[in-house]
């Protein structure tokens, strides 16, 4: 420690900060130094140490100083430190917190980690000797009142720069909220955009042909739900699910079609939310939407199979055509998976096991569950 000495803790011409952590405690060797626990800074030039409440308590010692360096594991009980080895102390060294030590080494304890970033910027300001560096020739200023001096910048200096990132920083994400504001209102400018297109065309004005408007609008209307059913316009409760329902029973007519007449309520979750755009569902309503279909007597209907799967299917889905459709395939190929199911009706691996699992249900198939996987066969007992 009496390598050390006492400085006011400003930068000096040409040095720069490396790297800075709170939480140090100095040793000297051995034993702990008679400092508090405090700050200490890494520059190109030298090692500052800071006490963490005292301020004017600032001492400094230069890189040239330093032999080489290990490192020290955390223990329990003991923080990692870091220990440095040092030539012996210059006739000319200025006073500093000791006048002799008996180690030849210090050691820095990190009680707040940081000690592997700092090592390995020690390693490279030790192998690139930026200390050695010529310090250029002090320059004028503009002013000409500053003539052959040059500010040095001191803590005081380095802590402001850090608070000015801080608010850039705040800034930034500022704006980035601010463009997201914007992109939400430029997607209900889109959606209304499409309700005002679709409109028009289901007035069928010029030479449009039935085919086309029908293509057209589903184009359009899967850009977004027009006028989403929400709890600000429509109040909450049993009002709310009933016109939800509703909607809902105009939007999945087309795609429960396209699907064989039956959907997972995961799938129908997903098409919806991505349908109404900013105005997102909870699964609690969409359930308790669904639930209303029949009392409503919409052409849909939510169905709970054996093992909890719920789907959304048509009312004029046949259960005798599923089966019978199940049974054909297995018996036309021997054998099947759900997965091959699956890929030879276009469904979701989901529903083509819970189809096979109602045709074994009712007697037409049976099931061989191996390490292989569960495989369905015609049963022939």
């Amino acid at each position: 420690m009496d390598r050390f000495a006492w400085t006011n803790g400003l930068l000096e011409m040409n040095e720069t900060l490396v790297i800075q952590q709170r939480g140090v405690k100095l040793y000297d060797g051995d034993d702990k130094a008679k400092l508090d626990v405090g700050v200490v800074l890494l520059t190109t030039h030298r090692l500052i140490w800071r006490d963490h409440k005292n301020h004017e308590c600032c001492i400094a010692l230069s890189l040239s100083q330093i032999i080489y360096f290990e490192e020290q594991a955390a223990g329990i009980g003991k923080s990692a430190k870091i220990v440095i080895h040092l030539y012996p102390v210059t006739a000319n060294k200025e006073p500093g917190p000791y006048q002799q030590s008996k180690f030849p080494y210090i050691k820095i304890s990190f009680k707040e980690h940081g000690q592997i970033e700092f090592f390995r910027r020690l390693t490279e300001e030790m192998t690139q000797k930026r200390w050695e560096t010529p310090v250029p020739q002090t320059i004028s200023t503009a002013t000409g009142s500053q003539t052959g001096k040059t500010r040095a910048v001191g803590i005081v200096g380095i802590e402001r720069k850090i608070e000015q990132k801080r608010k850039e920083t705040e800034q930034n994400i500022s704006e980035a909220f601010e463009d997201l504001s914007q992109l939400m209102v430029k997607a209900k400018e889109m959606v209304e955009l499409s309700r005002s297109i679709a409109n028009k065309i289901k007035d069928k004005h010029g030479d449009i042909t039935e085919d086309e408007t029908i293509r057209f609008k589903s184009y359009l209307l899967s850009m977004g739900i027009a006028n989403p059913v929400t709890r600000e316009t429509h109040g909450s409760g049993t009002n709310y699910h009933m016109q939800l329902a509703k909607q809902l029973g105009d939007m999945l007519l087309a795609p429960l079609e396209e699907r064989g007449g039956m959907m997972a309520l995961t799938e129908v979750y997903c098409l919806v939310n991505r349908a109404r755009g900013m105005e997102l569902l909870s699964p609690e309503d969409l359930v308790n939407a669904c639930k209303m279909f029949e009392s409503m007597q919409l052409p849909l209907r939510l169905r709970v199979f054996d093992s909890g799967v719920m789907v959304v299917q048509l009312q004029s889905h046949s259960e005798e055509e599923m089966i019978a459709s199940a049974l054909d395939n297995v018996t036309d190929k021997g054998s099947l998976t759900s997965e091959e199911f699956a890929k030879l009706l276009g469904l979701s691996v989901l529903l083509s096991k819970e189809r096979l699992l109602l045709a074994e249900k009712m007697g037409h198939l049976c099931r061989d569950d191996s390490v292989e996987g569960l495989r369905f066969y015609p049963n022939l007992f």
